[in-house]
């Protein structure tokens, strides 16, 4: 008899669970000290200010919060995230925003609705796992871009859309996941150059910017008007207010977000929306960037933590990349390493961080690592590379 797996949905058999979700799990150990996860540091959540919104809401509105409601997102929340896009540089209506389920979510609707089994969508190599993993859902072709320190390179990305004809390109201009790398000023008006000139979707995903530990603000690609009917930004309160609000949107074409909020109809119906009225009323309520002064301030000590420390236990000629913001250092060990071999080990020593293999839609470079530096003090970052350091020492 035929086994029911043959019935599955093709792309649902092929398509691999995250090796980052797989850690996530074995997270909760209290005994392990990770650097896996891109987990936003607990202790520095607002809970007083959320507290007042949620009592706000549940007394002032709460049959309301308790209900269905509208599947493209609360009134408040779509003009919150439109003022919020706007002050990031790119000028939005609350019309050209749709309220997702963070920003994960966006990036499965708009795999749903503009990916055909067989498109080729170019992406960073590497890339961030789960977004590989929304759009090998719906059958998508990957192909890398090259990229260096200052991330994609222009002449590589306009001769992979001359070559592959993509119907997207998705990349993380600010902060990327998994590299921590930023695209300068004059990259991203390149990038724009080559986009608007050529017939494909632009998918910028944007969650880290706000992370910044410089003075210097990134503007978005999508900033660029002539790709207002073409890019898609992608945005969350995840990273800066708290990931379990799942309050995320999508900034694109009004008439693309009347498709995708049918995909979002078919699969969620809505958004929490209890969720999106504390959080419209926390950034109504309070100054936000003045509360992420002192997050970002700790985050910056943790990643100069993480920095040193590395530096002292990674083996002699390994490569780091500095991040100036986001919560991620990417390493590649020197010649022999293989970062996937030595992760049980590090378990083992009870500590753990993100093999790169899996980040790479090809050509895998096995000596790669991600190390995620905002979860931990500094004190415990160093505890933890220092039980670390038998491992790289052993390998």
């Amino acid at each position: 008899m035929e086994s029911v797996r043959s019935h599955l949905n093709e792309y649902v058999t092929t398509v691999g669970k995250s090796p980052i979700r797989a850690l996530f799990e074995l997270s909760f150990d209290p005994t392990l000290i990770s650097f896996a996860g891109g987990n936003p540091a607990s202790e520095l959540f607002d809970v007083e200010g959320l507290t007042k919104s949620f009592t706000h809401i549940m007394g002032t509105a709460g049959q309301r919060a308790l209900q269905y409601a509208s599947t493209d997102g609360e009134p408040e929340m779509r003009q919150a995230a439109a003022l919020r896009t706007t002050q990031m540089g790119v000028p939005s209506t609350a019309a050209q925003v749709l309220i997702t389920s963070g920003s994960q979510q966006g990036l499965g609707l708009l795999s749903q609705t503009l990916v055909n089994p067989g498109d080729v969508v170019l992406v960073e190599n590497p890339s961030y796992v789960s977004a590989l993993q929304a759009f090998g859902l719906q059958g998508a072709e990957f192909k890398p871009i090259d990229t260096d320190e200052g991330g994609v390179v222009p002449e590589a990305l306009d001769a992979a859309i001359r070559q592959w004809k993509p119907k997207a390109v998705y990349m993380i201009p600010t902060f990327q996941n998994p590299t921590g790398v930023t695209m300068p000023e004059s990259r991203r008006r390149a990038i724009a150059d080559i986009i608007a000139a050529q017939d494909t979707w632009l998918i910028e995903d944007d969650p880290y910017s706000e992370l910044r530990y410089t003075d210097e603000q990134q503007i978005p690609i999508s900033a660029d008007p002539r790709l207002d009917d073409r890019a898609f930004l992608l945005n969350t309160l995840s990273k800066v207010l708290s990931p379990g609000l799942r309050v995320g949107w999508i900034r694109g074409p009004e008439e693309i977000l009347e498709r995708i909020s049918v995909a979002k109809q078919a699969n969620a119906l809505q958004t929490s929306t209890v969720d999106q009225l504390v959080a419209a009323h926390y950034l109504e309520s309070n100054n936000l960037q003045a509360k992420l002064d002192p997050v970002r301030a700790e985050y910056a000590r943790r990643r100069d933590a993480m920095l040193t420390g590395l530096r002292e236990v990674l083996p002699p000629g390994s490569a780091l990349t500095e991040p100036e913001g986001g919560m991620f250092v990417w390493a590649r060990l020197t010649e022999g390493f293989d970062a996937s071999a030595l992760v049980y080990d590090a378990i083992k020593a009870g500590t753990m961080f993100v093999p790169g293999a899996p980040f790479y839609v090809a050509d895998p470079d096995p000596r790669t690592l991600r190390f995620s530096f905002v979860s931990n003090t500094p004190e415990v970052t160093h505890e933890g590379l220092a039980r670390l350091a038998p491992v790289f020492a052993g390998a």
